[in-house]
């Protein structure tokens, strides 16, 4: 379903969604004239199990778009809102506003230190012993990195580490999205420019230290994913399956610690911009996905996994 069908903006792109309590989400985005315009603020949407509601305001900058939000909510029910505000990706600065009613209400606006953005785009994972993990990125004129932001407390502070890199590739991987395996490693699945792949890396060390990236088999037109880890363990992967252009949208989910991967489902697969997912499994056991629709709205779906356990 379409989280709106009218909005006072004209175009809308890279949303992010949270259960904020059983059965009922959060989802937000930025909207406007168009990405970069002045007037880009970023907009949210609840859901109660059945609609959602009209959008609203939640975070803006006078004269400057607004860029990627993610929504994140802790062990310890912090809600956090992480976005970015600056006139482009190579000059922006990242935010954050926290929540301590589930999203209700939104504390003051904070920005984050320079060097550190939070969340490029998608969300944060958070380890056993309570240390949150964020993949970053920073984009430059000419070359794209990424980093990973660690938090040992719930999100007040952070850290980051890195970078990653593909050895001897000039441009590039940005906006990491990171997965426990079943043997405690963290995978970082990461947009590459210019090599047409998924990019993997990998950290053996609950964050602290990363692998060289190398590209995968799954191709990518460079836009954005988005991956979970369900409670079976299993992974799942939204992406474009594609190298050049942002269709189809596919899901696709691997059984062996991201070691290969099959297709199991196709969200879109007609001309058009479908792209930027994000992608979370719910209390109850479902998968809650939203992604861009042509830039006019933003999409929800939801999928039971179970239907893919013989695919």
């Amino acid at each position: 379903m379409f989280i709106f069908e009218k909005a006072p903006f004209a175009s809308c792109h890279a949303s992010t969604i949270v259960e904020s309590e059983p059965g009922r989400f959060l989802a937000a985005w930025f909207g406007g004239r168009a990405e970069g315009a002045n007037d880009v603020k970023i907009w949210l949407a609840r859901f109660d199990g059945k609609t959602w509601t009209a959008p609203e305001v939640v975070a803006e900058e006078k004269n400057v778009p607004c860029w990627n939000p993610v929504l994140f909510l802790s062990r310890a029910k912090t809600l956090m809102l992480f976005y970015k505000a600056g006139p482009n990706p190579m000059s922006w600065s990242g935010y954050v506003k926290r929540s301590r009613d589930l999203g209700k209400t939104w504390g003051r606006q904070e920005q984050l230190p320079a060097g550190l953005y939070g969340p490029i785009k998608n969300k944060p994972i958070q380890l056993g012993d309570g240390t949150i993990l964020a993949g970053t990125s920073v984009e430059s004129y000419r070359a794209w990195t990424c980093w990973v932001e660690r938090s040992t407390d719930d999100g007040r502070t952070w850290r980051r580490v890195g970078p990653i890199q593909v050895p001897g590739h000039p441009y590039g991987i940005i906006q990491p999205t990171l997965l426990v395996t079943g043997d405690r490693r963290i995978l970082a699945l990461c947009r590459s420019r210019g090599l047409g792949a998924i990019c993997v890396a990998e950290s053996k060390d609950q964050g602290e230290t990363w692998s060289a990236a190398r590209p995968s088999d799954l191709p990518n037109p460079g836009s954005g994913i988005d991956a979970v880890r369900a409670g079976n363990g299993a992974f799942y992967l939204i992406y474009n399956h594609s190298r050049l252009g942002r269709t189809p949208l596919n899901i696709a989910r691997s059984t062996d610690n991201g070691r290969s991967w099959k297709t199991v489902a196709t969200l879109e697969n007609v001309l058009g911009e479908f792209s930027y997912p994000a992608v979370i499994q719910a209390q109850d056991g479902r998968l809650h996905a939203t992604y861009t629709w042509n830039r006019r709205h933003i999409k929800h779906v939801s999928f039971d996994p179970g239907q893919w356990k013989n695919e």
